[in-house]
């Protein structure tokens, strides 16, 4: 009877079938399950979402105009009293809306060029204009989607940032 008993405690405790247990005895919950598909090396900044989605007529490629029109269309969901501006909590929650999150750039303190703690279509839309030369790569006057695609070299194979990750302050790569 107690061989039976602690035979059952001992299965109990065991782990299971394939997981890894370190020298400490519980199992290494830092590391993500070998299932897990790799990290995303490929990204778009909110903002570049929001561009591709003014892509009027679906060719896939966004104009300046395209753009503008959809900056004027989604301002106004936000103004909605008719100002034609908007203070910063509407503008954090044009962002959240239009943007995902609203603390995703532009911020509100970059897009206020006149600092008076509004915002207006034309400081939105000429905040959008920097961004879309910025992201305009081969200077055409158009966005097509891998331009609005960011690659983030710090992650994939090798080290917890990736290969050649230096650890804290630039210490002695991590192990």
């Amino acid at each position: 009877m107690r061989l039976t008993l602690f035979a059952a405690l001992a299965l109990i405790a065991a782990p299971a079938a394939g997981q890894r247990v370190p020298v400490g005895g519980s199992p290494d919950a830092s590391r993500p399950p070998k299932e897990q598909p790799p990290t995303a090396t490929i990204m778009a900044e909110p903002v570049a979402v929001f561009i591709g989605a003014c892509d009027a007529d679906g060719d896939a490629r966004v104009t300046r105009a395209e753009l503008a029109a959809c900056a004027a269309k989604s301002f106004a969901s936000i103004d909605k009293d008719g100002k034609g501006s908007v203070g910063y909590i509407q503008f954090a929650d044009w962002a959240e809306r239009w943007l995902g999150d609203r603390n995703a750039l532009p911020s509100p303190f970059d897009t206020d060029t006149d600092n008076d703690d509004r915002i207006t279509l034309a400081e939105l839309k000429a905040q959008l204009d920097k961004t879309f030369t910025r992201l305009d790569r081969d200077k055409d006057g158009v966005l097509v989607r891998s331009e609005l695609l960011t690659i983030d070299g710090t992650r994939g194979l090798g080290g917890r940032n990736g290969p050649g990750d230096r650890g804290p302050r630039g210490g002695p790569p991590r192990q």
